[in-house]
This record gives C-alpha cells, structure tokens and sequence, in this order.
C-alpha cells in the first residue's frame, strides 16, 4: 500500500503532536516510511506545503533538505483528465474560480490515488462531513464518493507501526 500525504497531515503534526524538535523519532521515521515507498507527498501537495513557508520553519527546513524531499516526492504526472473527473463528480461541474481556488490542491492528492486506486490511500487530517456542497467538501468525502481510501494520521501510523522507542531515563 502507498499513502498519500496531505498537506495538512505534516503540517498539524509540526504544529501540534510531533513537533520536529520534541519528537523526532516520528520525522526520522516518516522519513524511513518514504525512502520504503509506503509515504510519498505529490508535487502539488509539496508545492503547497512550501507555499506556506514562515521565517524559522523547521518543518520546511526539513522537508526541502534534498534527501527528504527526494524521498518524499512522488515521481509521477498526474493525469488531468482524473483531476477534472474529480472537480466534476467530487465538487460540483460548475465550481466558479473563487470555489476552485477555495478546494486547493486537494483534487491532485485523489487523482494520484485514483491512478491505482486498488494501491493507494489518500492520508488527511479532514474530517468527513457528509453534509458539506460544492468546495465545502471534506476529502475523505470526496474518496468515498470517487472510490479512493482514505484515513487519517493515527490510522495511518497504526497501519505502519510508528513507535517512538522513547525510554525513560534514570
């Protein structure tokens, strides 16, 4: 199984329960999962991520250090023609540009999942929300409807055996 990072699954992991230079041993891991090809993050995705950049980030640091980055990075094209099925039967087919500006790179994320959907999970920190119309829809949502997988952090961490090997010391 491949797992396709979003965006907001390193992001929120930075920011709130595996801070870069508190736990470690889940960076050096995610970092082991990429360079086995289980963890890999679409080009798209990348470039949304360094997008986002602050002055003293250390998750960017990170992330563009050239082994990470080389490991990380799905070496693919994405086929545009999933892309548009995904805006069309996912979102809506008449999404006006504030609204496709508004669901971001997120149909990127599904269409290389859906390239070998028997093979592939879309991994994401959004939370389904059946009820939510046009690009106000959930990714999980969206894979459910377009036939993906989907999972969050901690399934995903469950599904790989993250473990932090922490000890306490005397």
């Amino acid at each position: 199984m491949l797992y396709l990072l979003d965006a907001n699954v390193l992001i929120t992991a930075n920011s709130s329960y595996y801070p870069l230079d508190q736990i470690p041993e889940f960076w050096s891991w995610v970092h082991h999962q990429a360079t086995s090809n289980t963890i890999k993050i679409p080009r798209e995705i990348m470039e949304e991520i360094k997008a986002g950049r602050r002055d003293d980030d250390l998750l960017l640091d990170w992330i563009c250090t050239p082994e990470i980055e080389a490991a990380l990075l799905l070496d693919e094209t994405v086929d545009v023609a999933l892309v548009q099925r995904i805006v069309a039967t996912g979102y809506a087919p008449d999404l006006s540009d504030d609204e496709v500006e508004k669901i971001g790179r997120d149909p990127f994320l599904i269409a290389y999942a859906l390239a070998d959907s028997a093979d592939r999970t879309v991994v994401t920190t959004e939370v389904s929300k059946p009820s939510a119309q046009r690009a106000n829809r959930k990714v999980p949502d969206v894979c459910q409807n377009i036939g993906v997988a989907s999972c969050g952090p901690f399934a995903l961490n469950r599904a790989l055996g993250f473990r932090t090997g922490w000890r306490m010391r005397d």
